[in-house]
């Protein structure tokens, strides 16, 4: 099987539920963004040193094309569930009761992994604006804009961890 099909060379590709769309519509760019965030993320678990980190990214690595099949859709109940929203928020609990109380605005790049990881947040925030925007044209499913909103949280939490335990060597975090 070729990588190349050459059916997007008019300026055109296809959703998940198969209709046809410009690339530069707001869809596109919307998902697209959660793509690029994938890609920092990526890059964020390959230089962390922690495995727990390591691990979580991977997690959430998984419920992102689920996101993307939510964006790349039309017409078809979320994949993304209110349960994923309440997942990364007890996480995020979690690893905020393991780390010192927040105190001054956070300079990011302690570590390689932390500052892709906020990369990665910020990545998310600009998916979390285009989603909004395509928002006011298109049917768009609430819960996705939920989990945007928490998942760029989580990216903070995350580079906050890698920060804290990896770049100061602080005790394991388990």
């Amino acid at each position: 099987m070729k990588i190349y099909t050459k059916t997007g060379d008019g300026g055109e590709t296809s959703l998940f539920t198969g209709e046809r769309i410009g690339k530069g519509t707001p869809r596109v760019e919307t998902y697209g963004a959660v793509d690029e965030a994938n890609s920092a993320l990526a890059l964020a678990r390959a230089f962390s040193k922690l495995p727990e980190v390591k691990q979580k990214i991977y997690e959430l690595q998984k419920l992102l094309p689920k996101l993307m099949a939510d964006l790349a859709s039309l017409n078809r109940p979320p994949m993304i569930k209110d349960s994923d929203v309440a997942q990364l928020e007890a996480e995020m609990d979690e690893l905020d009761s393991k780390l010192p109380p927040l105190k001054n605005f956070v300079i990011p790049g302690d570590t390689q992994a932390g500052a892709f990881l906020d990369l990665a947040r910020t990545m998310v925030r600009r998916a979390e604006r285009e989603f909004y925007r395509l928002g006011h044209f298109e049917a768009v499913h609430e819960v996705d804009g939920l989990f945007l909103n928490r998942l760029s949280d989580y990216c903070f939490m995350l580079m906050r961890v890698e920060d804290f335990f990896a770049a100061k060597k602080a005790a394991v975090l388990v």
